[in-house]
């Protein structure tokens, strides 16, 4: 059940994280799914080692959108690029 619970809030976060970036990103349900587990994923390491919170807590979920966030500014950056 973990699985799924993972699948579905980090699907919940990439889009939170897709509708407050500005521009059009043609990403599907899988890359978002991805990208909202990537931004969970930055967002617990990075906010646990510097001890901000602790696994479970509120902050977790807030700092999962700025991650997914943070990485979707990254992507858009770079595939404006290429």
């Amino acid at each position: 059940m973990g699985f799924i619970w993972t699948i579905l809030v980090g699907f919940v976060v990439g889009v939170l994280a897709k509708f407050i970036h500005p521009g059009k990103e043609n990403m599907g349900f899988i890359l978002t799914t991805l990208l909202g587990i990537g931004g969970a994923m930055l967002a617990g390491y990075v906010g646990q080692a510097m001890g901000w919170y602790a696994a479970g807590e509120g902050a977790g979920f807030i700092a999962s959108v700025i991650g997914a966030f943070v990485i979707l500014f990254v992507y858009g950056k770079l595939s404006k690029k290429s």
